[in-house]
């Protein structure tokens, strides 16, 4: 069953969609019969469709279902938008592949996100995720029942296109799960009459890099970023493992009703513990930065959201100045998307300090700072660390823009004439272009930063690295890296992005690392760290993951 677009959800980055989207002026309107965003949808689909054909199904290969869009109900109600979907993929892939609608199961959804009919298959998510479920928990037949109603006669088999193993988490929640017993009672209840199920995910993942999406509460405002960690509670962890109590009771499920045998199982993968790894500062941020370089600077009467610079995940670093009026000040920005870091300095101190932490601003906070009084002979400088913490890929708000999106006021005065440095931080060897921050990473591999600095407690982000063999090549095998006492931050393996780190927020604690990144001989950890160090400048190669970080709220 492929979902090829043009949204997929899947707790994806602005849902699949490509974040250049948001760069574009006009702005399409995502997922609706705009026509701008149809020429858009038509040019991927016209690409990648024809691909496809020779994998369909009837050619004798492994797609049987093709999704034309995913929880459409949930999120407008554009027949027209869906029409055009419909058409396009007859266009492509001709009129015998089945196209298919997911949506969740009750008739408000699939009045609004499907077809009626025989154009399209309208299927149904069930919900098995939490502890009461609102109109499927006990039996999910008076749903197929209804989902009969938007399907030709004879021709909708009770199938939920998305049967949930588990469920996700955001930052600062307990670890999603999902008793096994009682996602596996679910199943039964649809096999036991004969019906079929899609498993929402068999096979849990990781949000590798910056690809995480996000979600919200009642408004914009109430963000939550996804975990690095995907496993869903699956059956099927991230790491491929199956020796737990969901995939043995699932199994056991399919087993009663399937015509014969089922393969053995799989061995787990072998996991290792490489202990200690000792990093060492490489470079603090702002000894890396070069706002004075105009081939690396924009600048603006007013700041610039990251896609309108060109950059689409990571950081972008903002600067302005303003004058000191002998006495405290207050700093609000209306509209920061996602978390910003905000640093002073007065250029005119013979002492050359670093610039200081003043506090952190979160979206979801909409918090204001209180700027310290500062003796400066000249205007003091403002540094602004905005970071990108994953689009919304599900909700009314999906159109997520990321960066300062408002104006930028100081008591009540709005500041102008700022300066814009991308940090993209993309795997360190898929560089797009020269970038003054990732070279200097790169460049310091080798080597110790110049002059030792011992400020291990300080809250200005820096890079830290290291080197670590691995002697023979049977004992490189899947692991995790424990940030325990680390603050927040982005880690590299062998300049692969790993993805966030965040104990302190929890309730991930540790990072898995696929075998296949590891070598034998010389391996590279490289940490951007954001806030506050191991004091001891450790992290720990772990054979397990964690989820007891954070608060009390957050561990399982």
């Amino acid at each position: 069953m492929l979902r090829p677009g043009p949204y997929m959800c899947a707790e994806w980055d602005l849902g699949g969609f490509p974040a250049c989207l948001l760069a574009m002026d006009p702005s399409p309107k995502l997922r609706s019969s705009d026509p701008t965003f149809l020429r858009l949808v038509d040019g991927w689909w016209s690409t990648l469709l024809p691909k496809l054909v020779p994998l369909l199904y009837d050619n004798g290969g492994p797609i049987i279902m093709v999704q034309i869009e995913n929880e459409f109900g949930s999120y407008g109600n554009d027949q027209a938008y869906l029409h055009h979907l419909v058409n396009l993929a007859r266009d492509h892939l001709g009129h015998d592949v089945i196209l298919y609608t997911t949506d969740g199961g009750s008739r408000y959804h699939l009045e609004r996100g499907t077809i009626r009919g025989a154009a399209v298959f309208s299927g149904i998510s069930t919900d098995t995720h939490r502890s009461c479920i609102e109109y499927n928990r006990d039996d999910p037949w008076p749903i197929f029942k209804v989902q009969k109603e938007f399907n030709a006669p004879g021709k909708s088999p009770p199938l939920p296109a998305e049967f949930y193993t588990g469920w996700l988490t955001h930052w600062g929640e307990s670890i999603a799960a999902t008793d096994a017993d009682f996602t596996a009672a679910a199943l039964e209840k649809i096999l036991q009459k004969n019906g079929s199920a899609v498993l929402y995910v068999a096979h849990g993942g990781t949000n590798f890099g910056f690809f995480n999406g996000a979600n919200t509460g009642q408004d914009e405002a109430d963000y939550k970023a996804d975990i690095t960690f995907y496993d869903y509670d699956a059956p099927i962890r991230e790491s491929g493992d199956v020796d737990n109590a969901k995939f043995n009771a699932l199994r056991k499920v399919i087993a009663q009703y399937s015509s014969g045998h089922l393969p053995s199982d799989p061995s787990d993968n072998g996991k290792a513990g490489y202990g200690p790894i000792h990093l060492q500062k490489k470079a603090f941020l702002f000894d890396m930065v070069d706002l004075a370089n105009p081939s690396e600077v924009i600048e603006s009467e007013n700041p610039l959201s990251m896609e309108s610079v060109g950059q689409m995940f990571g950081f972008l670093l903002y600067m302005s100045k303003y004058t000191s009026k002998g006495g405290r000040s207050n700093l609000s920005i209306p509209k920061v998307h996602d978390r910003a870091q905000v640093f002073i300095s007065c250029p005119s101190n013979e002492s050359g300090a670093r610039p200081t932490y003043v506090g952190t601003l979160e979206r979801k906070l909409n918090n204001n700072l209180i700027l310290p009084e500062t003796e400066c002979s000249s205007n003091i400088n403002l540094y602004i660390l905005v970071e990108n913490m994953g689009r919304l890929n599900y909700g009314d708000f999906i159109f997520d823009r990321k960066g300062i999106l408002s104006s930028v006021y100081l008591d009540v005065e709005t500041l102008h004439g700022w300066k814009m440095l991308p940090i993209p931080f993309h795997n360190l060897n898929e560089l797009p272009s020269p970038n003054p921050i990732t070279q200097s990473v790169l460049s310091t591999f080798s080597r110790m930063s110049t002059g030792e600095d011992k400020e291990n407690t300080s809250q200005a982000p820096a890079i830290y690295s290291v080197h670590f063999s691995i002697d023979k090549s049977e004992l490189i095998k899947d692991t995790f890296i424990s940030f325990d006492k680390w603050g927040k931050g982005i880690a590299f393996v062998n300049e692969y992005n790993l993805g966030r780190y965040w104990p302190s927020k929890g309730p991930q604690g540790n990072l898995y690392v696929p075998a296949p990144l590891l070598k034998q001989g010389d391996n590279t950890l490289v940490i951007f760290e954001l806030e506050s160090p191991n004091l001891k400048l450790v992290v720990h190669s772990v054979n397990q993951p964690n989820f007891t970080c954070g608060s009390p709220s957050s561990q399982r």
